[in-house]
């Protein structure tokens, strides 16, 4: 039986050198994979090796000193078939230099280069050895690591760790001969002590033992994932069941028809609410798909059995957009909507907090003063959380704590931007995913062009042409991450200029530093045709909607992301006229900002566009602030591995049902204790 691991002491620096890297412990080791690998299985002659190439060489000294006027040390040395070498140290101990004592015999690794002082390798790695002495049989890993923690203190800690830490197979051999998967122990010693004739399919990714760390990656994530998910279901929550009365009431003053995904994806949650646990729900849709009003139908279910529900936004725009329509949908039958923001007078917020406090309000609107200490919604049973990537953890608790002591209330949590379904099935499995997968009828397409910011006066002069025909423009300034003064300084300058170019025209201007009460001014003026052109930064990204906004120009484009350029987008074609988004950016382009705009150009389908998002970027932009204690993935990709999540969802369900012990093997060996996410 393997031996007690010894692990650096506590707030040692190796122990801290090691956290770096998020690894804590001995079984955190076993899993910190090679990059790559370098082959001295096998020695080369100087005269056989090629420039530009990593080599292995054994040689004797046959001599060694410090040059000048740039100091370094410079050994000169010859192998056995009478081949010379020069090895240079820029950056040296002395320590070095005493190894490299003349007539000695040393093995050099490094990448042979042509020099001033004929073949060289600068900075070396030095081995002292015997005449004769043996090879290594395997390949030298390289590993991830920090700054003052060595290669080879990390091979010796690692070698430690292999003799020390039991590799369990927690796997059920009918699994693994299912999925055809080599045993853990099997694995692992694979990746970390590679045979040389394997070296393409390991730094491929390829080798079976990839294959077998790579499942049972996603196999721990959907196993505390879906854990989490049942722990959820294990909470009490109030019964909602539909009472029919004021939705159906709702569904006849409605001025436009529900599409069939609204109906489909309104009986999912309606149900949800109807069972006495936590409804823990994502409803996705692609911008303009009709979110709000699914929303308006949940919140509607809340009030129809005397209980509250709180819509929260991430912007005071958006949730001012969201009250504004709900009070229009819901006021006519009776249903008053208290409205939070910073922005309001204390005297508006005092009487708001007062009607929420009494219970005889049922439903909130509101940015994150919703979830301030003086908010008290004591009847709280329902929690919608738009726009969630935008709120972290602790704030979607928060809300969800608002409700009355030992019952949670139904959270649903509306994103417009689509996450792939490979995404869906692993970093929201903790999740139930409900998808708008239809665009309600009347949404003009929108037509995409690409220009170069040398084309601008052709596009101030198409805008002003399209203002004088009674239409209405956004102008959108670049997103400068760096510096927030900056971006305001662009925004100002651009609308000076637009201001200065369009005299016949009436020019706004929105941005974050304005008080919430100016940003409201401005949105009501756009929004009521008193002006024709709206200069702004990201914050109309999203809840915009002007029916007769038609042009959108959004300069800079190469600095936004997909998901940013898809939202921003979908704030024209919301009317009858045919409406257009230019795309204004700045040559030359990097290969990434090239394929971003030509994904936008080419794709109007948020899903589509999500998925290219998600091949170009990875997941995190998807995942946002979900973070926060998320088991994420180190080694499992999700475009190239996808044949290995359905597995991955099949033997979690199974193992979860059936084997207890093995479920809590994976979790302590891939998260450690660590699993403690997963509660919002």
């Amino acid at each position: 039986m393997p031996r007690a691991a010894q692990w650096p002491p506590k707030g040692s620096r190796q122990a801290a050198l090691l956290a770096r890297l998020d690894i804590h412990r001995s079984e955190d080791l076993i899993l910190h994979l090679p990059l790559r690998y370098e082959d001295e299985t096998h020695l080369t002659p100087i005269g056989l090796a090629q420039i530009g190439t990593s080599t292995q060489i054994e040689v004797k000294i046959l001599s060694c000193e410090v040059t000048w006027p740039r100091r370094q040390l410079l050994a000169r040395l010859r192998d056995e078939a009478g081949s010379e070498i020069v090895a240079r140290w820029i950056n040296f101990y002395p320590s070095l230099q005493k190894q490299l004592t003349p007539g000695r015999r040393v093995r050099l690794f490094g990448e042979m280069r042509g020099g001033f002082f004929g073949v060289e390798m600068v900075h070396p790695r030095l081995r002292l050895v015997d005449k004769g002495e043996s090879l290594p049989r395997t390949l030298t890993p390289v590993y991830p690591t920090t700054a003052g923690l060595g290669q080879v203190t990390l091979r010796r800690l690692l070698d430690a760790a292999l003799e020390t830490v039991p590799l369990d197979e927690p796997l059920p051999i009918a699994i693994r001969q299912r999925l055809a998967l080599p045993g853990f122990a099997e694995a692992i010693h694979a990746l970390h002590h590679a045979a040389p004739n394997d070296v393409h399919t390991l730094e491929e990714h390829e080798h079976p033992a990839w294959r077998r760390i790579k499942f049972e990656e996603l196999l721990a994530q959907q196993l505390s994932l879906r854990r989490a998910y049942n722990a959820r279901r294990a909470h009490e929550a109030v019964r909602l069941p539909p009472c029919r009365t004021l939705t159906h009431a709702l569904h006849e003053r409605l001025p436009f028809a529900l599409t069939s995904a609204q109906r489909r994806v309104m009986d999912e949650i309606a149900a949800d609410l109807a069972v006495p646990h936590p409804m823990q729900r994502l409803l996705q849709g692609d911008v303009g798909s009709g979110k709000t009003i699914v929303a308006a139908f949940a919140m509607l279910q809340a009030a129809e059995s005397g209980w509250q529900a709180a819509l929260m936004a991430p912007t005071e725009i958006l949730a001012e957009q969201h009250y504004r329509k709900l009070a229009a949908w819901l006021d006519p039958l009776g249903i008053g909507i208290a409205w939070l923001s910073g922005g309001r007078r204390k005297r508006e917020r005092d009487a708001e907090l007062a009607r929420l406090r009494s219970g005889k309000c049922l439903l909130a609107v509101g940015t994150h003063a919703l979830i301030e200490t003086p908010v008290d919604l004591p009847r709280l049973a329902l929690a919608v959380v738009d726009e969630q990537h935008r709120f972290g953890v602790r704030q979607r608790l928060a809300l969800r704590d608002k409700g009355a002591a030992g019952v949670r209330p139904h959270m649903l949590m509306m994103s417009a931007t689509p996450i792939p379904r490979t995404l869906a099935m692993t970093h929201y499995a903790d999740l139930d995913v409900s998808t708008l997968d239809e665009l309600p009828q009347g949404r003009t397409p929108v037509h995409t062009r690409l220009a170069s910011t040398a084309r601008r006066m052709e596009i101030i002069a198409r805008l002003k042409a399209d203002c004088l025909e009674g239409r209405q423009a956004y102008w959108v300034c670049p997103l400068i991450e760096e510096s927030e003064a900056l971006q305001l300084k662009t925004v100002l300058e651009t609308w000076e200029t637009l201001k200065e170019a369009l005299p016949e025209l009436r020019v706004g201007v929105i941005h974050g530093r304005l008080k919430a009460e100016e940003k409201a001014v401005a949105m009501a003026a756009f929004a009521a045709g008193e002006l024709h052109v709206l200069v702004a930064t990201t914050v109309i990204e999203v809840g915009v909607d002007v029916p007769r906004a038609s042009l959108m120009v959004i300069e800079h484009a190469e600095r936004f992301g997909l998901a940013q350029l898809h939202q921003l987008r979908g704030r024209v074609g919301r009317g009858t006229a045919q409406s257009s988004c230019v795309l204004l950016y700045e040559p030359p382009l990097s290969g990434t900002a090239r394929a971003r705009l030509k994904v936008i150009f080419e794709h109007s389908d948020g899903f589509a566009i999500a998925r290219e998002d998600l091949r170009i970027r990875g997941p995190g932009e998807f995942i946002g602030a979900r973070q926060s204690g998320l088991p994420l993935l180190r080694y499992a990709d999700l475009e190239r591995d996808d044949a290995l999540i359905e597995p991955a969802c099949e033997v979690a369900n199974e193992l979860l049902a059936n084997d207890p012990e093995a479920v809590e093997k994976l979790l302590a060996r891939w998260l450690g204790g660590r699993e403690g996410l997963l509660r919002a």
